[in-house]
């Protein structure tokens, strides 16, 4: 999160940042506050100070035995005033922080305002068919690999059962995703499926998000909602050596999101779900290295696309578009035929410090030794049901079959096509 202290000294840059978001904050409240609480802490640190004074005093005076009973009550009443004054501090602290909290990061300058994003560039052939499409929910209900009036059954709208050649489609993709960030120099990782609060707090999903999260009543954990949140927290309240930075995980989690219901009925099938696959990348860098660090994030990811031999492309994130927590991004988006458009299929995000000062990740600088935060990134590697509409709607066929991508073939028993079987 941001520093009372870098808000101070950089206000025109956060405002200019908080207009291309188009976010309403009152900044001049808690600048108020602010000053209040620091007002606080010198009248504090005034009281202490005379409270020591007087503290010497009343020593000097016993030891030659001198009434000093005036000076004990005045330090008594010191005392008191000091006790009043903590608790206004701590109040006001607890404001601060509460702003400071739902405060979003500050945007890097090559974020562009408005609210549209920016084509960097695109990859592939736009597929042409000579027969009449289907969507990737009536492709999957008509070979039965995907049901939806069951999974409403078991546990309501926004859910899905995967089976057969759809289960194992889902599998193949997660285990060709992972083998391939390993095969690039990512260590795999499986962390739990829940997460404490303040895991969740440290990569910005508390408080500002909670809503759109699912909690476990009886304890503090909260069902991650990406593997951004555990695989982050791996270093939480670390401080690491630069000389094994840069730090490239990769990780296969569900992922649980409430939001999911918030978009209606317009959207239909897997797209947006309750409860859905990701195989996620995450890095720790230095701040020099970072953006370039992004570049190759997204490059990766891009790549599992190409294998795949799905059309796609990268646009760099508008201010009004951008997560809450990261500073600048780019959107891949994946090409649907049945929507006759790009669809986002991963988001790869440079977190700058933002979270590293929530969650206290720093590294210990090489040559002199001193500690700096560092910067975060992460990005889908990809979402995994949304790979699996790209396949469905991209390689039908007008007999009602789909073709298998052939980097897939290895992982689905050598199979080349799915069909009813």
């Amino acid at each position: 999160m941001l520093s009372a202290k870098w808000i101070r000294d950089n206000l025109a840059c956060l405002k200019e940042s908080l207009e291309k978001r188009k976010e309403q904050v009152d900044l001049d409240n808690f600048l108020s506050l602010d000053q209040k609480r620091r007002d606080i802490i010198q009248k504090c640190d005034d009281l202490k100070h005379k409270q020591n004074l007087y503290s010497k005093k009343i020593g000097a005076l016993r030891q030659q035995k001198e009434d000093s009973q005036h000076l004990i009550e005045e330090v008594k009443d010191i005392s008191s005033k000091i006790d009043k004054y903590e608790l206004k501090r701590k109040s006001l602290e607890e404001k601060a922080r509460d702003f400071l909290l739902n405060l979003p990061n500050v945007l890097h300058s090559k974020v562009p305002a408005g609210s549209e994003n920016i084509e960097e560039r695109r990859w592939g052939e736009i597929p042409q068919f000579d027969f009449s499409l289907k969507d990737h929910q009536q492709i999957g209900e008509s070979l039965e690999i995907l049901d939806f009036k069951r999974a409403a059954k078991i546990a309501g709208r926004g859910f899905v059962v995967c089976k057969g050649l759809g289960a194992r489609l889902e599998r193949a993709l997660i285990n060709f995703m992972l083998d391939f960030h390993v095969s690039q120099g990512y260590t795999e990782v499986l962390p739990p499926f829940v997460t404490n609060s303040a895991a969740a707090t440290g990569t910005g999903q508390l408080p500002k998000f909670r809503e759109d999260l699912y909690k476990c009543e009886r304890d503090d954990y909260y069902l991650v909602p990406t593997a951004e949140v555990p695989v982050t927290n791996l270093h939480r309240e670390e401080i690491l050596d630069e000389d094994i930075l840069p730090l490239s995980y990769v990780a296969y989690t569900p992922c649980f999101r409430r939001e999911a219901g918030a978009y209606g009925k317009k959207i239909q099938g897997i797209i947006r779900q309750h409860q859905f696959n990701k195989v996620e990348l995450v890095k720790f860098t230095t701040p020099q290295t970072s953006y370039e660090e992004l570049e190759k994030l997204t490059s990766e990811a891009e790549e599992v696309l190409k294998r795949l031999k799905l059309s796609y492309r990268v646009v760099r994130l508008c201010g009004e578009e951008l997560g809450f927590s990261a500073a600048f991004g780019y959107d891949i988006e994946v090409w649907l035929p049945s929507q006759d458009k790009f669809l986002e299929i991963s988001t790869c995000s440079n977190y700058e410090d933002y979270q590293a000062r929530r969650a206290s990740i720093k590294f210990r600088d090489r040559d002199n030794k001193s500690t700096h935060y560092v910067h975060t990134l992460n990005g889908s590697g990809l979402a995994i049901g949304r790979t699996v509409v790209a396949i469905l709607e991209n390689f039908q066929k007008s007999d009602g079959r789909v073709l298998i991508p052939k980097v897939l073939r290895p992982y689905m028993m050598g199979m080349e096509w799915i069909e009813k079987t």
